[in-house]
């Protein structure tokens, strides 16, 4: 059986985890209703942030076999989306231009935008990656 080409980074897992008990570890690995749900409990009042360290390698190994690999970047993408998300860095990387120059000048509309970006963007990857 053929493992899963890698598509996320377990070193950017771990890194993103110690921001974990707001979710960007889960975001990053496609799982955004838990994601959202760290988010507003501060990990699950640290409980489940503290476990995640233990799951991340069964995340990654999800991740890999759930999204498409290919010339882009999943950790690169994911690193200007959270540090550069409301100048829209990430969709510039992406090709998405006219996206990227509107969140450019909204402030990533005003934050709803990178709100979705956080959501969406591994299968936005995905797609992009996927041949023909």
């Amino acid at each position: 059986m053929n493992e899963p080409t890698a598509t996320h980074s377990l070193a950017m897992g771990y890194i993103l985890w110690i921001f974990g008990f707001i979710g960007s570890h889960r975001f990053y690995y496609g799982k955004p209703v838990s994601g959202t749900l760290y988010f507003f409990t501060l990990g699950l009042l640290g409980i489940g942030w503290i476990i995640d360290l233990f799951l991340i390698p069964s995340m990654d190994r999800q991740a890999a076999a759930r999204f498409q690999a290919g010339p882009i970047d999943y950790s690169a993408a994911w690193l200007l989306l959270t540090f550069l998300g409301v100048f829209g860095i990430h969709r510039m990387y992406l090709g998405k231009w006219p996206t990227g120059i509107i969140y450019l000048l909204t402030m990533g509309l005003l934050g709803f935008g990178v709100l979705y970006d956080f959501w969406t963007l591994n299968s936005q990857i995905s797609v992009l990656n996927s041949p023909g």
